[in-house]
């Protein structure tokens, strides 16, 4: 087989095989690092200051953005309970955090292509680490960076930089306000988690009704295996305008039939149903979601959002999941006209349970 010369020389490294020609071709050039193109900016000095002055500026607007998103939440508070509040003070808190985190971006992406030094440079890289020599070159590292950025030099940038920095967190921890109890003169219990939670519109004889019609509910029309949605009857006459989805929210019930011997009811509890039929509060105890998917089945309910499960036949307590506790149960009869009523309010507050923790 014949070889070039060229080819002779990579014998003892490698053998080709028979019937193989090998080339050999000069090895590429390093071509190096391209001309350095200098900036408008480092040709003329006022083209510099007029980058710094717009790097700060928009720094400046960035704090601006996060105090008018601290003080949209004040002007359009949302404890007040009109829409038009809500919206305003969705729209402006938007507005703000969105010019504050737009105006940061934007000054300090300006800032890393005009001003600071754009020079190009190798670092060869090394096996030593953690000794002394290594240590002073760390230092004289960030030395180096800060003396580029023109972060210790340009106090303008460095101080408008850490204002719209330290603001822009200032916002989303205003927002945390909105999840505190908020008292009030007319309502002790509005301070009150626990207390707003512990009692719903459900009361001693009042029928239940399917959501959304209204339309009260015979002990007769509820089918062995079904599962209806349930509000109090009084609800469906309460305007939308006074309080509706409030009280909606912690009286929603889930209506079930089973086998009367496939409930395993406690003795203090054994007249909470009415010939199998059980009532369970829909609102889960981990977060609050709707646990509307029952599975007739298994007799489970699951909550969608983190799939906690509740056992039906044994007063909805928890099989699977991260809820803590059992769906509260309320209590039904039947009155004279064969209509199911409840005996009484929940026993227990409705809801997460994390609203019980003092």
């Amino acid at each position: 087989m014949a070889h070039d010369d060229d080819s002779q020389a990579l014998e003892g490294a490698y053998q080709p095989s028979p019937g193989l020609s090998v080339a050999v071709t000069d090895p590429v050039e390093n071509p190096g690092l391209p001309a350095h193109r200098e900036r408008m900016t480092d040709k003329d000095p006022r083209a510099m200051k007029t980058a710094v002055r717009t790097v700060y500026t928009l720094f400046y607007i960035s704090l601006a953005g996060s105090i008018w998103a601290v003080a949209a939440y004040m002007l359009f508070p949302i404890e007040s309970g009109a829409l038009i509040d809500v919206r305003y003070n969705n729209l402006f808190i938007g507005l703000g955090i969105g010019l504050a985190l737009l105006a940061l971006g934007l000054g300090a992406i300006h800032w890393s292509k005009a001003v600071m030094s754009d020079k190009e440079f190798i670092e060869p890289r090394h096996a030593t680490r953690g000794k002394e020599s290594t240590r002073e070159a760390a230092i004289k590292a960030f030395a180096d960076a800060n003396e580029e950025s023109g972060f210790g030099r340009r106090t303008m940038i460095r101080n408008s930089l850490i204002a719209a920095v330290v603001a822009s967190i200032v916002p989303g921890v205003t927002l945390f306000r909105g999840l505190a109890p908020f008292n009030s003169e007319d309502d002790p219990t509005a301070g009150d988690p626990v207390a707003l939670l512990s009692h719903t519109m459900w009361k001693g004889g009042m029928r239940l009704a399917r959501d959304p019609d209204g339309t009260p509910i015979r002990a007769a029309d509820v089918t062995l295996g079904s599962a209806m949605h349930v509000i109090p009857e009084p609800l469906t006459e309460v305007s939308h305008h006074d309080g509706y989805l409030e009280e909606k929210a912690k009286a929603i019930v889930l209506l079930m039939r089973l086998l009367p011997e496939q409930l395993k009811e406690d003795e203090d509890r054994k007249g909470w149903s009415y010939d199998g039929i059980v009532a369970y509060s829909k609102v889960c105890t981990h977060v609050g979601c709707p646990v509307a998917l029952y599975e007739q089945q298994t007799h489970h309910l699951l909550c969608p959002c983190h799939q906690s499960q509740f056992d039906v036949t044994e007063h909805a307590k928890v099989i699977f999941g991260p809820a803590a506790r059992p769906l509260p149960q309320l209590p039904i009869a039947v009155d004279d006209e064969g209509y199911l009523v409840a005996q009484s309010d929940f026993h227990e507050p409705v809801g997460p349970s994390f609203w019980e923790r003092h």
